[in-house]
């Protein structure tokens, strides 16, 4: 099952990081990808955290703004922060996507690999996009860590 689940959650979030004009899928593109399930352990983790795919999208893109901000640029223009669909699939995982699921496997006992271990890789980010989304959305962290490491304890 977990070669199955994680081989389907990367094709989602190949998709998500398509559909965002990105050439590499990153965290963000994972996270997104573990929103849109309407059922199992992703969206019962997340949901009490405030957090479905709409939820995560609006997070990306408040972190895209600040960003922008930081950076000294002020766009009022809503076309600018919508994300640029791309024809072509991303061609690799990116740094933060392959240190999800690194974080991931080192979590998973066996070959288990599920939602709770790929949330717990996206919770040890401590720098990046997610983290700064998460943040700027309210989102308490260290509750959705413990939930999160709760579940794959008791898988």
């Amino acid at each position: 099952m977990a070669r199955t689940y994680v081989d389907a959650l990367l094709v989602r979030a190949s998709e998500e990081a398509r559909l965002r004009g990105a050439r590499l899928t990153e965290a963000e593109h994972v996270l997104l990808a573990l929103a849109g399930e309407a059922e199992g352990d992703a969206p019962d983790l997340l949901a009490p955290a405030g957090l479905d795919r709409r939820a995560v999208q609006d997070a990306l893109r408040r972190e895209f703004e600040h960003s922008l901000g930081e950076a000294g640029v002020s766009v009022t223009d809503e076309e600018v922060l919508r994300p640029r669909e791309s024809r072509r699939k991303p061609s690799d995982i990116g740094e933060s996507g392959r240190r999800v699921l690194e974080v991931g496997m080192a979590s998973a006992r066996k070959r288990d690999l599920g939602p709770a271990h790929i949330l717990l890789g996206i919770l040890e980010l401590k720098v990046g996009t997610v983290p700064r989304a998460l943040a700027l959305a309210g989102v308490d962290v260290e509750d959705l860590r413990a939930r999160a490491r709760a579940r794959v304890d008791g898988a």
